[in-house]
This record gives structure tokens, C-alpha cells and sequence, in this order.
């Protein structure tokens, strides 16, 4: 599914140039769930933001499902990314002006799709995270869990083959963060999707099925890990 291949990714130049990773190599399976720990500084938000087509490697290659990214221009990259990668961040990055379905909505909207043509699809995927019911609610009337199930709502709604999350579990308290992570990985087994999540917190890394360990921009440790029920 997911192929790394010598990743460098270096910022600056010179004397200033700071090595975010240094020739990175990893393996993901498809409907894997990975689970990316390591302190700051050690290059695991730079690997999510490669993976996504965010910010470009300086060498090395990332391939997704036979689609070499690395060598995608930007308009190609932009499509990919929108189409076929979902993305849930610490900060929910829901828009406070539109509801929660129209949030969900919006990824599709930029691809071209009319709101009327999508309400059916849109309240499947608010059903999936349990939010069917609050599809009319803005972001200001949703708790932060709620607004976390959006925003999974959201990166699901394209279908993708791939799911990124970025300590998405990081503005909610113990019990909403459980819940949310047992919906990720619930939902993830059901559709079979791979998913690499970067999280500060062993007890949410110990949701995947595997913890890979970065410190100075390598690999410090690759270990699978026993699957729980959920």
C-alpha cells in the first residue's frame, strides 16, 4: 500500500540546514493502522505531511497504492491528495460558518459536486460517527468530541484509501479520546482502510496495530503490537 523509500527531508541551507529525516525507509500494508511516536523535533509531523503531499521530500520516494507522489507535479499532488487522502488534525480546522453537513460537504464541493447532489452521501458518513442527528448544528454548538466525529465524518466522505491522523486526539479529555480512537480504528477495520496517525500519547498509539518509533529524523523502533478488541 504505502512503500518509503529513503526519505530526506532537509529545511534550510547551509549552516542552517536542519535534517528533518534522514533516509527514512518504511513499509505500510494495506488497512494497517501505524501508529508514529517520537519526541519533538523528531520528524514525525514532517513524515505525515510527505505522506499527504503537504510539503515535498528533498530526495528519496513515497509510493501510495502504485502512485508515486514524489514525482506528482502540483496540480497532480492537489488531486491525489483531495480524492484519495483524508485527513483529521488535533484542531477539528472545521469552518464555523457552515454546519456540520455542510462541513462534511466541503471536500467534495471543491471537487465540483452540487450540495443538493450529496445529502444522501453526507448523512451516511455523519451516521458512521454517530452525528447524524446534529448535521444541522455549526461547530459552535458541538462539544469537541462532536466536532472531532465531523471532521472524521469529513476525511471519509472522498472514499479514501488512506487516512492521516495528526494527534487527533490531542484537544479532548481521556474519555472522549477513547471513544474517538475506538471509532477510528472500529471504522477503519470496517472499510479497510490504512491509517498513520502521530501521537504524544503511548496509551493512543497502542490503538494501532503497529508503533514506529522515530527520534532524529530515523527509525528507532518498529514494533507490531497485540490488536484489541473494540
Amino acid at each position: 500500500m504505502i512503500s518509503i523509500n529513503n526519505l530526506l527531508k532537509i529545511y534550510g541551507e547551509g549552516d542552517a540546514a536542519v535534517c528533518a529525516l534522514n533516509r527514512v525507509s518504511l513499509a505500510i500494508a494495506a488497512g494497517e493502522f501505524v501508529s508514529i511516536m517520537g519526541p519533538s523535533g523528531s520528524g514525525k509531523s514532517t513524515l505525515l505531511h510527505l505522506l499527504g503531499g503537504l510539503d515535498v521530500g528533498s530526495s528519496g520516494q513515497i509510493v501510495i497504492a502504485g502512485s508515486s507522489i514524489s514525482q506528482m507535479g502540483d496540480n497532480e499532488i492537489t488531486i491525489f491528495r483531495r480524492r484519495k487522502i483524508g485527513f483529521v488534525f488535533q484542531f477539528f480546522n472545521l469552518l464555523p460558518t457552515l454546519t456540520a453537513a455542510e462541513n462534511v460537504a466541503l471536500p467534495l464541493l471543491l471537487d465540483g459536486y452540487k450540495m443538493a447532489d450529496l445529502e444522501r452521501r453526507v448523512e451516511e458518513a455523519l451516521d458512521v460517527v454517530g452525528l447524524a442527528r446534529r448535521k444541522d448544528h455549526k461547530p459552535s454548538e458541538l462539544s469537541g468530541g462532536e466536532m472531532q466525529r465531523v471532521a472524521i465524518a469529513r476525511a471519509l466522505i472522498i472514499d479514501p484509501i488512506l487516512l492521516l491522523a495528526d494527534e487527533p486526539t490531542g484537544n479532548l479529555d481521556t474519555k472522549t479520546s477513547e471513544e474517538i480512537l475506538h471509532l477510528v480504528k472500529r471504522t477503519a477495520k470496517r472499510l479497510k482502510l490504512t491509517v498513520v496517525m502521530v501521537t504524544h500519547d503511548i496509551k493512543a498509539a497502542r490503538f494501532g496495530d503497529r508503533i514506529v518509533v522515530l527520534r532524529d529524523g530515523q527509525v528507532a523502533s518498529d514494533e507490531n503490537i497485540t490488536l484489541k478488541a473494540v
